[in-house]
């Protein structure tokens, strides 16, 4: 009986209950340590009845090595494994190490996890628990928060239970249930159970000491009975999870040497495999006999895999933290001398490690391939810790400098921005020593100084930098993780690793908003990096480029004539992107015919130099569309995303359909921006991208800003703007304050639109995109309001810019933009030449604008009849489209032309979509979308990140609102998906 606990209890029943009627549900039990955690789980495990359980818990001397934890606890599920999309199945198999070939995408392994457990939950259900999750390798934690998140209809109840103070689960979004401590009765009952305690003397000072703990309810008693802490904890002078500790370790002293050692032994083992523990044990000693006395006082237990378990996580700990020093280093030893090389290098590195006592190249060597192999199953966190560790035991002052170099670059790639500055400075500085002939490192918490370095040294700093995107974890050649030295002096190799430094300073400055900063480590690093490895310094330059957006056009122009004085190979794939780029935007750009997106991505896909890296492919996207390239930037994000979700490389996803959100906004295809925009939302949001929530999130806003939706164009609006620094504009403010000005102006609120518009027209921001595409609307506002001068320096540029992007579409704003400021016949010709430039049927939204705006200066010339047909042919397009502020002005406009037409109110729902007017949610609305064009469940799962019961389950709930009763009915109500 778990008592004063009914809350929780009453929770986790609830949970079951939800599984067992198709429900999935999460909880996460925080609480201090002994709180009753685990009782919980004991708890929710008894009572899953006839429902499957899976059950993990996180080790913490395991914490270091990726899916180490998730691998433990899907171990019974993974007989779907043949089941699983291809994606999934590759990324699950590398992440686990039972593929050497496939690379490990952490997202896709989030989705295998949310596609296994659905599996295994069949249809009655599945209880899936996992304790101490602060312990839980970075990488098994962002697997099940991914699919934790995504939960919905698979009838999984997912229960995590994280100790507060040790380690970290962040798991934001996810519901959490905080256990405090037990009130006096519960204190109480739970002692007389148990029987503990009787004397009242002894009874208060427990009550007193455990202050409401159940554990320590529970131990203190028996640690007192047996004397095994004395006066200070008697007086309550040590901290609870100190005297727990000396509680569980009391319990140990008193059994037999052999037994303490095998213990010691299991405790610093994280598998409990009986196979290593014997023969570990049999290094020091002692075997299986000595088991018994550690069974029978119920300290340990064998489970059902025939694996031995402690009976508290805390037992582990604290047999591990007291043991002598001497006695740890020896169970280490023992264990590595146990692993086997071949199956398990992982873990007996780490054991070599735990029992260096100073330097030791051999144990750093073999680190640093662990490191290697974790990086390659996207442990980045993982990699970054072996690295550093690897980097403390060296002895080759190179070979020290490298691996703190290689674990900032880790920890940069995991998201520790922190971590990653303080190794990249680290790795600095001793480079600079070695550079100048003083010691690479110092020392190494041994007291013993480091070998002096010599011109060997900076041969191998130089040969092992690998530039920005590719990191060295194995060895070649010349030592341990390095690639033969191509020769060069000790200065050469410092501007190397500050090249190398400044990138990764860089990357956490861009996300972190410090643009400014961000862009002078990029030029630094790659002016260090230019000579030695010009292509690390052009795909840092690209990245400066991206940079220099949020910046100013000088900052844009000054990238670019760096970029176009590198000398690259001619069979360097990155070549054709920086060439692309000088063409579009560096010195004399605007002079000449602007390059092509498609062209360029193909020369840099057919270079023979290397595979193209698809991050600089990204690139071309944006470009393209700041050239108006829309069509094919449209494509290549296609074509991008696709890749991205069949062979990885998701993290970049949000930046892809960011570009193509963009695409088709500017095409004027709302429904399909409105489902782009909030897949990378969500991934985003997901991933801790926040300066892709803030431009997503600005782009679902205009979305809203064209439905006439105040309510969430503000709400979206407020999102995107909410990321910005006191030293740089939040990365979607350019598109807030477009949508907010599109807002003001399809409800007839003119000034506000003006006001909001002309922030697009400063210098620091009209390089933008959207800054661009917004003049339009400037213009109108502007002469709407009597002030056309407000809005001429604008329309300039955006002339020149039509101009030069040769689209008949931009010449018809244009048009549309002058006969908005011309006279009489005048006017007239501009708005004929518009709508002859326009294809309704690609830019409807715009084409429909220009018909409006011609029917009102027709009605206004007093040519009502002829007004008539221009705005009912604006009229029918708003309504399609969804366009309300727009339809309901067309509307009145031909009233007021003298057609009979009817009210706003009449007409509501004209102009809604079919989803909107069925009431489907956003992921109802993407759901049956993609049903409508063929794609299976799992083909649909696999797409938005969710699993196929979801998929289905959402399907089931859109048939009736829609009027269906199967799939097959879909595509004619969505015709143009």
């Amino acid at each position: 009986m778990l008592h004063g606990r009914d809350t929780e209890t009453a929770a986790l029943d609830e949970l079951l209950a939800g599984a067992r009627a198709g429900r999935s549900g999460v909880l996460v039990l925080r609480g201090e340590a002994g709180i009753g955690k685990t009782a919980l789980l004991e708890h929710a495990v008894a009572a899953a009845g006839g429902l499957p359980v899976l059950r993990g818990t996180g080790v913490e001397f395991e914490a270091e090595l990726p899916y180490a934890g998730l691998q433990l606890l899907l171990r019974r599920a993974m007989g779907s494994l043949a089941a699983l999309p291809v994606p999934q199945r590759r990324a699950l198999r590398a992440a686990f190490g039972l593929d050497a070939e496939a690379a490990s995408e952490p997202m896709f392994v989030g989705l295998a996890v949310l596609s296994l457990l659905s599996d295994h939950a069949g249809d009655g259900g599945l209880l899936c628990v996992v304790d101490d999750a602060q312990w839980l390798d970075r990488a098994s934690t962002d697997a099940l928060v991914f699919a934790a998140r995504r939960l919905d209809a698979e009838g999984v109840a997912l229960v995590f239970a994280a100790r507060d103070g040790e380690g970290s689960f962040a798991a934001p979004g996810l519901p959490e249930l905080r256990l405090g401590p037990l009130a006096e009765d519960a204190a109480l009952a739970l002692l007389a159970e148990r029987g503990g305690a009787r004397a009242d003397a002894v009874r208060a000072q427990v009550l007193a000491q455990a202050r409401g703990n159940p554990l320590a309810l529970l131990e203190l008693p028996l640690a007192q009975a047996a004397g095994a802490y004395g006066a200070a904890a008697a007086a309550g002078a040590l901290p609870l999870t100190t005297r727990l500790q000396m509680a569980f370790h009391g319990q140990v002293s008193h059994l037999p040497p052999g037994t303490q050692t095998l213990l010691l032994v299991a405790a610093a083992d994280h598998t409990g495999d009986p196979d290593i523990l014997v023969r570990a044990a049999g290094v020091l000693g002692v075997g299986v006999e000595d088991l018994p006395p550690a069974q029978e006082a119920g300290l340990v237990y064998v489970d059902d895999e025939d694996r031995l378990r402690f009976r508290h996580p805390l037992m582990r700990a604290a047999i591990h933290q007291r043991a002598a020093l001497p006695d740890r280093l020896a169970a280490h030893r023992a264990l590595a001398e146990a692993a086997d090389p071949v199956r398990d290098p992982d873990h007996r590195a780490w054991h070599l490690a735990a029992a260096a006592t100073g330097p030791d190249e051999a144990v750093a060597a073999a680190l640093q391939r662990t490191a290697g192999r974790a990086r390659e199953r996207s442990g980045h966190a993982a990699a970054s810790a072996a690295y550093e560790r690897a980097a403390r035991l060296s002895t080759d002052p190179a070979a020290r400098v490298e691996r703190l170099l290689l674990a900032a670059e880790s920890a940069s790639e995991a998201g520790g921005i922190a971590r990653a500055r303080a190794f990249a400075a680290e790795a600095a500085k001793a480079a600079a020593l070695a550079a100048d002939g003083g010691p690479a490192s110092g020392t190494s918490g041994t007291g013993h100084a480091e070998p002096e370095p010599t011109e060997s040294v900076a041969d191998a700093l130089g040969g092992a930098s690998t530039g920005p995107t590719a990191h060295t974890g194995g060895t070649k050649g010349a030592g341990p993780g390095r690639t033969v030295p191509a020769g060069g002096s000790a200065r050469a190799a410092l501007d190397r690793v500050r090249g190398r430094t400044a990138y990764v300073r860089g990357l956490a400055d861009f996300w972190e908003g410090d643009f400014a900063a961000a862009h002078q480590l990029l030029l630094r690093g790659a002016a260090s990096a230019a000579r030695e490895d010009p292509v690390a310094a052009a795909r840092m330059l690209v990245q400066a480029t991206h940079t220099a957006w949020y910046l100013g056009d000088a900052e844009v122009s000054g990238t670019m004539e760096r970029l176009a004085a590198l000398e690259l190979p001619r069979d360097a794939p990155v070549r054709a992107v920086t060439d692309f780029l000088v063409r579009a935007l560096g010195p004399g750009s605007a002079a000449g015919d602007p390059p092509d997106v498609g062209e360029a991505a193909a020369a840099a896909r057919a270079a023979r130099g290397g595979r193209v890296d698809p991050r600089d492919l990204v690139m071309l996207c944006g470009v393209g569309l700041a050239l108006g390239q829309d069509a094919a930037a449209h494509d290549l994000a296609v074509a991008l995303a696709e890749e991205s979700r069949e062979n990885g490389g998701v993290g970049r996803l949000t930046t892809i359909l960011f570009f193509r959100a963009e695409a088709e906004l500017f095409d004027g295809r709302c429904d399909e921006a409105f489902a782009t925009a909030s897949e990378g939302l969500r991934i985003s949001r997901d991933s801790g991208q926040r300066q892709w929530v803030s431009q997503l999130s600005s782009a679902l806003a205009h979305v809203a800003a064209v439905r006439g939706d105040e309510d969430a164009c503000r709400e979206l609006a407020d999102e995107a703007l909410a990321s910005g620094t006191g030293t740089s504009m939040a990365p979607g403010a350019p598109w807030a304050y477009w949508s907010q000005g599109l807002l003001e102006l399809g409800l007839g609120r003119t000034q506000f639109a003006l006001d909001r518009l002309s922030l697009l027209t400063g210098p620091s921001v009209r390089h933008h995109i959207s800054a661009m595409r917004s003049v339009p609307d400037l213009v109108e506002a502007a002469v709407r309001l009597g002030v056309p001068e407000r809005a001429d320096e604008p329309l300039a540029r955006f002339e020149a810019w039509a101009a030069r992007s040769g689209q008949g579409w931009a010449r018809a704003l244009v048009a549309r933009c002058r006969a908005l400021r011309a006279r009489d016949a005048e006017a007239e010709a501009y708005f004929t030449q518009a709508l002859d430039e326009h294809e309704p049927h690609r830019r409807a939204l715009e084409s429909a604008r220009t018909e409006l705006l011609y029917g009102e200066w027709l009605r206004r010339a007093r040519r009502k009849s002829e007004a008539r047909g221009h705005l009912k042919a604006a009229l029918d397009t708003f309504e399609r489209l969804g366009a309300r502020p727009w339809a309901d002005r067309a509307r009145t406009e031909l009233g007021a032309s003298g057609a009979s037409v009817t009210t706003g109110q009449e007409a509501a729902g004209g102009g809604r979509s079919v989803a909107e007017e069925a009431g489907l949610t956003p992921q109802e609305s993407q759901i049956v979308r993609l049903a409508a064009r063929g794609l299976s469940n799992r083909d649909i799962a696999a797409q938005l990140f969710l699993s196929p019961r979801t998929v289905g389950h959402h399907l089931y709930k859109a048939y009736p609102k829609l009027g269906v009763v199967s799939r097959g009915e879909l595509a004619p109500l969505f015709p143009a998906d």
